[in-house]
């Protein structure tokens, strides 16, 4: 009787702090991924976490990048189903929301061989050092895609 009791208070205590763990302050998105409806879910659950209070820090880089130019391809404003939404068009929304960040990697406009006018108004460029240190913030989780 006295091994199930303790096998029980066991998993308790190992499972506790994986249940008591609270929900982080920052997601904090790398998206390079050139699909558009990878690009989309990644927004999509962006915006979910943002409802749920999360602020958003998200850096696009390489092909995802292009999703934050006034140009954008069609991939990134091509509306998909379910609900004829588009990358771009998403990521707008997000930003609407002052506490939430979007940003290209800071390697994207030189490699284009461009300077931040080619982006749409409120993208920002990451600096490396305020990328990574909200990458390892304690009240961070990140997502890659």
């Amino acid at each position: 009787m006295k091994k199930p009791v303790l096998a029980a208070i066991a998993a308790l205590t190992l499972s506790t702090p994986v249940m008591a763990q609270d929900k982080p302050e920052t997601l904090v998105t790398i998206l390079t991924a050139p699909e558009a409806q990878t690009q989309l879910m990644a927004m999509v659950l962006a915006a979910n976490a943002a409802k749920q209070g999360v602020a958003q820090h998200i850096m696009l880089c390489g092909p995802a990048a292009d999703m934050a130019l006034k140009d954008a391809p069609v991939t990134a404003t091509a509306p998909q189903p379910p609900r004829d939404m588009s990358p771009q068009g998403l990521m707008r929304k997000i930003m609407a929301d002052p506490n939430n960040l979007v940003e290209v990697c800071a390697i994207y406009l030189p490699g284009k061989g461009a300077d931040q006018s080619v982006l749409i108004e409120g993208v920002g460029v990451a600096n490396p050092q305020s990328m990574a240190a909200a990458m390892v913030a304690a009240n961070a989780r990140i997502t890659s895609y």
